[in-house]
């Protein structure tokens, strides 16, 4: 994190001052990127900056992969936006449409376009994310959030990964 926000990734919502982690995670739960954010902002436009974080090097070295192959997301981040974005970068995703986004397409009738593919077996991997954030929760330090600033905040979830994966 290079500038601690004002709100320090803490922001009212229904539970109180909470802060929300966006992850980036592998098809083997290895997470990418990381973004701290606060309680009560959306989840869709943090997609982008996570997306702009992602960084695999390589082994014979070079430019790092900043393009997945495949993305799956749920539908906090089914937008238009997203979707052109993926599409512009040549990214395949699988992300349901959300219902009122299908009822505006179809009372706009054929000009509202066909709707977006989806593949229901391969939207069910995405539960990875979930359990990774699961098991990030695991530790005390992440799942109770009792730092004040969000760099220091995002560097304990950092320490939890790295101690996780070691």
């Amino acid at each position: 994190m290079s500038v601690e926000p004002d709100d320090h990734g803490l922001g009212r919502s229904r539970g109180g001052l909470t802060s929300k982690v966006h992850l980036a995670v592998t098809a083997s739960m290895h997470v990418l990127a990381v973004i701290v954010t606060a309680g009560q902002r959306g989840d869709a436009p943090q997609f982008l900056p996570l997306m702009q974080r992602i960084r695999v090097g390589r082994p014979a070295g070079g430019r790092p992969r900043t393009r997945p192959d495949h993305v799956l997301a749920d539908r906090a981040y089914s937008s238009r936006a997203i979707r052109s974005d993926l599409r512009r970068r040549g990214i395949a995703h699988t992300i349901p449409e959300k219902q009122d986004q299908a009822g505006h397409r179809l009372r706009r009738g054929s000009a509202g376009g066909r709707p977006p593919s989806f593949d229901a077996e391969r939207y069910k991997a995405r539960h990875k994310v979930e359990c990774r954030i699961g098991l990030l929760k695991q530790a005390r330090g992440v799942a109770t959030r009792h730092d004040k600033l969000a760099c220091r905040y995002e560097a304990t979830i950092q320490v939890t990964l790295i101690r996780q994966y070691l």
